[in-house]
C-alpha cells in the first residue's frame, strides 16, 4: 500500500466516507456493457447455479441450474448463456474503421467499437475463465456432444479472461476492483472485495456513516453475497430443500411450482448485487475520463478484431498451457503493459503522480527563468538547446545528467544541469530542453516553457519501448519444447537402455 492510499483510508476513517484517490475515470466505459452477476454452487468444483445478466438496468435476465451435478443442465445452462452472449458480440462487428500503419504507407481495419463485461468482484473473472477453460474444447459431435455454441462461448469466455489479465484492459473488468482503483475506503483490501460493503463506504445513504453501512451489509439477509460464492444458511435452509422438492417432483406441475420456488430464491439473491453493480456503474460514470484511456481501448478494439478474425477463420481453441516461448512472450507483454498503464496513469492524473513525488520520482515547480533562444554550438552543427530554472518545494532526488519528461509536454526531454538548494528551503534545477520544439533553431511558440508556468517533471517517460526478440519453435531447445536433435535423441536412447538393461 502506498503512503498516498494509506493516508486516503485513515481520511475516510476520520471522514465516515471514502475518499477519492483519482481525479479522473482510469477505465472505459461501454456505451452497452453486459453486466453478468453469477452464481456457483458451493462444495462444487465450478458447477455453475445461476447468472443474471443484461444490458441495461432493466434488462436482466435470470439463467438457472435446478441441478448444478447435472452434467446435461450445466451445458443447457451454458448454451443458454450463449444465446445473450454472442448475439452481443456480434452486434459490435458491423461497422469497421482503418488505422494507418508502417508510417501511413498501409491500412488496417479495426472494430470501430468493442465488448465490455462487467462482474461484481475478481471471483467472478475467476469463474467465467474456469467456465471457458472447461467448455471450449467440447464437441458438438461424437462421445457426450454439446450444442456448437458451448465451445465457442467458451473460447470468447478464455479471451475476456485473457484480457482481463492485460493492465489497462477494459475488455473485462470486476466493479471492486475499478471501485477502489478511485476510492479509498476505511476498511482493508479484503473487505473492498465485498460489494455491498464497498459501496457503503463510497456512497453510503442519508444518515448514516460508511462504516455503518458497511456493517449493514455484512448481514446476508440484507446484502446477498456478491457470488458467486453463496451464503451457507441460504444454501442449507433454503437453496438445498428448494433443489430436492425439485428433484422430488412427481409430475409437470409439481416440477414447475418446484422451480417457479428457484427462481423466486435465486432472483432473491441475485437482484440487490444486481442493482449495486449498476449504481457502480453510475458512480464511474460520474468520473472524467483519463486523456489516455482511448488509446488504452483502441488495444481492447484491436484485439476482439483480430480474436474474431482467428475464429472467423475457423481458428482453434486457446491452448491449455502455453509453450516456452509461447509464455516467455506472454510474459514480456503483460510487463511492457504494466509499466505503460503506471505512467500513463501518472501522466492523466495529479493525484497518482503525487505518489511519485512522495517517492522521488517526480517533482512539480515553477519555471523562474527561461531561455528559449539557447544554442548549442558546441558540435559538428548548432542545435537548440533552451534551458529553464525550475524552483520546487519537492524534494529532488535525480541527480545531475538524469533526464526528465514534462507531463505537460512528454514528447520533449529535460537533462538536470544544475541542482541547486535554495536558501528559503526549497531547490533551484536548471534543466537543458530537447525534442518537441521542431528542426529549426527557433522554438515555435508553447514549445518551451514559460516564466510563471507551472510544471511537473519526472523520471517516468511514455516514450517506446521496442519489444524483445524471441526465438522460433525451430529454434527453441528441445528442453523448452522444441524440435528435438539427434545428439538429445541419441543421449535419451541411450539412458533409456541403460535404465532398462
Amino acid at each position: 500500500m502506498s503512503t498516498l492510499r494509506a493516508l486516503a483510508k485513515a481520511q475516510a476513517v476520520a471522514a465516515g466516507v471514502a475518499q477519492p484517490v483519482a481525479t479522473v475515470r482510469h477505465l472505459h466505459l461501454a456505451e452497452r456493457p453486459l453486466v453478468l452477476v453469477p452464481l456457483a454452487m458451493a462444495g462444487e468444483a465450478h458447477a455453475p447455479l445461476a447468472a443474471l445478466v443484461g444490458t441495461a438496468p432493466d434488462d436482466a435476465r435470470l439463467l438457472i441450474v435446478p441441478q448444478p451435478r447435472n452434467r446435461d443442465q450445466r451445458f443447457r445452462f451454458v448454451t443458454e448463456l450463449a444465446a445473450v452472449v454472442l448475439p452481443w458480440l456480434d452486434g459490435f462487428r458491423g461497422v469497421a474503421e482503418a488505422v494507418a500503419v508502417d508510417r501511413g504507407r498501409d491500412v488496417r481495419y479495426r472494430y470501430s467499437d468493442a465488448p465490455q463485461l462487467w462482474v461484481p468482484n475478481p471471483a467472478g473473472i475467476t469463474f467465467l475463465r474456469l467456465l471457458g477453460r472447461s467448455t471450449r474444447f467440447r464437441r458438438p459431435d461424437g462421445d457426450h456432444p454439446v450444442h456448437p455454441v458451448v465451445p465457442l462461448l467458451g473460447r470468447w469466455l478464455t479471451f475476456f479472461a485473457e484480457r482481463a489479465e492485460q493492465p489497462g484492459s477494459s475488455a473485462l473488468l470486476a466493479m471492486t476492483d475499478a471501485l477502489t482503483l478511485h476510492w479509498a475506503t476505511g476498511q482493508s483490501a479484503v473487505e473492498d472485495l465485498h460489494l455491498p460493503a464497498l459501496l457503503g463506504w463510497i456512497d453510503p445513504p442519508a444518515g448514516r456513516t460508511g462504516a455503518q453501512a458497511a456493517a449493514l451489509a455484512e448481514d446476508p439477509q440484507v446484502c446477498p453475497p456478491a457470488g458467486p460464492a453463496t451464503d451457507p444458511e441460504f444454501d442449507n435452509v433454503l437453496l438445498a430443500p428448494a433443489m430436492a422438492g425439485w428433484a422430488a417432483a412427481a409430475d409437470d406441475p409439481a416440477r414447475d411450482e418446484a422451480y417457479a420456488e428457484l427462481v423466486r430464491l435465486l432472483r432473491g439473491q441475485l437482484a440487490p448485487t444486481w442493482e449495486l453493480m449498476w449504481r457502480g456503474l453510475g458512480l464511474l460514470g460520474a468520473l472524467p475520463p483519463g486523456a489516455r484511456v482511448v488509446g488504452r481501448w483502441a488495444g481492447d478494439r484491436d484485439a476482439f478484431t483480430g480474436y474474431a478474425e482467428h475464429l472467423d477463420a475457423d481458428g482453434g481453441p486457446q491452448p491449455r498451457h502455453d509453450g516456452a516461448v509461447a509464455a516467455a512472450v506472454r510474459l514480456h507483454r503483460l510487463e511492457r503493459a504494466a509499466s505503460a498503464y503506471l505512467v500513463q496513469r501518472a501522466y492523466d492524473d495529479p493525484l497518482v503522480m503525487a505518489e511519485h513525488r512522495l517517492t522521488g520520482e517526480a517533482f512539480v515547480g515553477e519555471v523562474t527563468l527561461a531561455d528559449p533562444g539557447r544554442v548549442d554550438d558546441s558540435g559538428k552543427r548548432p542545435v537548440l538547446r533552451p534551458r529553464i530554472q525550475v524552483v520546487t518545494g519537492d524534494p529532488v532526488r535525480m541527480p545531475v545528467g538524469a533526464t526528465l519528461w514534462s507531463t505537460a509536454r512528454p514528447g520533449q526531454k529535460a537533462r538536470v544541469v544544475f541542482v541547486t538548494p535554495a536558501a528559503d528551503g526549497r531547490t533551484e534545477v536548471v534543466l537543458e530542453l530537447s525534442g518537441g520544439m521542431g528542426r529549426g533553431l527557433t522554438a515555435p511558440p508553447g514549445s518551451v516553457p514559460q516564466v510563471g508556468e507551472r510544471l511537473c517533471l519526472t523520471t517516468l517517460s511514455e516514450a517506446f519501448l521496442p519489444a524483445g526478440t524471441f526465438p522460433t519453435a525451430e529454434e527453441t531447445p528441445w528442453t523448452h519444447g522444441g524440435p528435438p536433435t539427434h545428439d538429445a535423441a541419441d543421449a535419451r536412447g541411450s539412458e533409456l537402455s541403460s535404465v532398462v538393461g
